[in-house]
């Protein structure tokens, strides 16, 4: 029986993709071989990743001078590009420190150049993002990194920072294609797929075409941008599976009216569940009300010693992995694109039930 899984990642796939999947498992278009055993260099493939390629520029509105990158190595690993591609040893760069995945993108950018942190929301625990106006691209600064979207703090900008003519680079890993974008705004953006695309080991980079061919040298081919782009992603072979479930996630998002679609039923989903933590006198969200996450929800019970009751009571009534990352505990609930409202609708559902036994 499918359950409700509201894991961050990976995370919930629409069924139809895993049933489309699942019926061309073993024989792909009548190939009599699986997708994962066809080559990626043979007309057949090029053509499922040129599909893909093109409905994903269709859905974001991709303009022409952008390349799109499928890569591998995770968002973890253009930590480390994106310094190596646009920057060198004695640039600075601007980072805005919002919480766990930000830090981890300063940390590794320390390895590769100057960073400047021209914001940092400790003070808050993590549950604000600066305000618009306090965000200003240093004199000189390379590019601007922020994390729109924090999936471990639950924190989100509801703006794109104003940098000027500096590059903005955005994590977008877990709000990519969960409401319209506007790509001009930025020099780069990257997300790995295991959020709102697909399976894991699959990594998008969108990249405004002259940031490409600036890589120092020394870089390795498979994380030089220009070299990926010339070579349309398959400079070795790229993650053949992760391309072709993309391909189908991205005709999924067309069926649903697109970007706008999703977007109106992601802030639906959204309000849904804060509108039964808020009610309620019973669970709370840490969030500031105008930094809340329309996709990575957080919440707490009055007494931490229910939180094991909580996880483990809704994971028999067929809502799984609601447990908080373990660096901050309570619970979080993470509602990507193919978490339907039904499964909103049947976690409000549990929380009141819990709350009348246990409140």
């Amino acid at each position: 029986m499918r359950v409700f899984n509201f894991a961050a990642g990976p995370a919930t796939l629409p069924l139809e993709v895993l049933e489309q999947v699942r019926d061309e498992l073993t024989d792909w278009h009548g190939s009599g071989m699986s997708v994962m055993e066809v080559s990626h260099r043979g007309k057949p493939f090029v053509a499922v990743a040129d599909q893909a390629e093109a409905d994903l520029r269709e859905l974001m509105a991709i303009p022409s001078g952008y390349r799109v990158l499928f890569l591998q190595g995770g968002a973890s690993g253009q930590f480390s590009a994106i310094p190596q591609n646009l920057a060198h040893a004695d640039s600075q760069v601007d980072y805005v420190n919002t919480g766990n995945w930000s830090k981890k993108a300063i940390e590794e950018a320390r390895r590769y150049c100057k960073v400047n942190v021209v914001a940092d929301e400790a003070a808050s625990n993590y549950s604000t993002v600066p305000q618009a106006s306090a965000l200003r691209a240093s004199a000189g600064a390379t590019y601007f990194h922020y994390t729109p979207n924090e999936t471990i703090g639950g924190v989100e900008f509801g703006y794109v920072p104003e940098v000027g003519q500096v590059p903005l680079v955005a994590d977008m890993s877990s709000t990519i294609l969960s409401r319209p974008v506007d790509i001009s705004r930025f020099g780069l953006i990257y997300a790995g797929a295991q959020k709102n695309i697909g399976p894991s080991g699959l990594c998008l980079v969108i990249v405004r075409e002259d940031l490409t061919g600036k890589a120092r040298d020394g870089v390795p081919s498979i994380w030089d941008y220009a070299a990926m782009a010339k070579e349309r992603s398959m400079l070795n072979t790229p993650p053949t599976f992760g391309i072709y479930v993309a391909g189908l996630f991205f005709q999924w998002l067309k069926r649903q009216g697109g970007l706008a679609g999703i977007g109106e039923r992601t802030r639906r989903k959204a309000a849904t569940l804060y509108r039964a933590i808020d009610e309620s006198g019973f669970y709370r969200n840490p969030v500031a009300h105008d930094c809340r996450s329309w996709m990575n929800i957080p919440f707490t019970v009055p007494n931490p010693e229910l939180e094991k009751p909580f996880v483990a009571e809704a994971a028999k009534a067929g809502l799984a992995n609601l447990e908080g990352h373990r660096s901050v505990g309570g619970m979080r609930a993470s509602i990507y694109n193919a978490m339907p409202q039904a499964g909103v609708d049947a976690l409000v559902t549990f929380m009141q039930d819990f709350q009348r036994r246990h409140g």
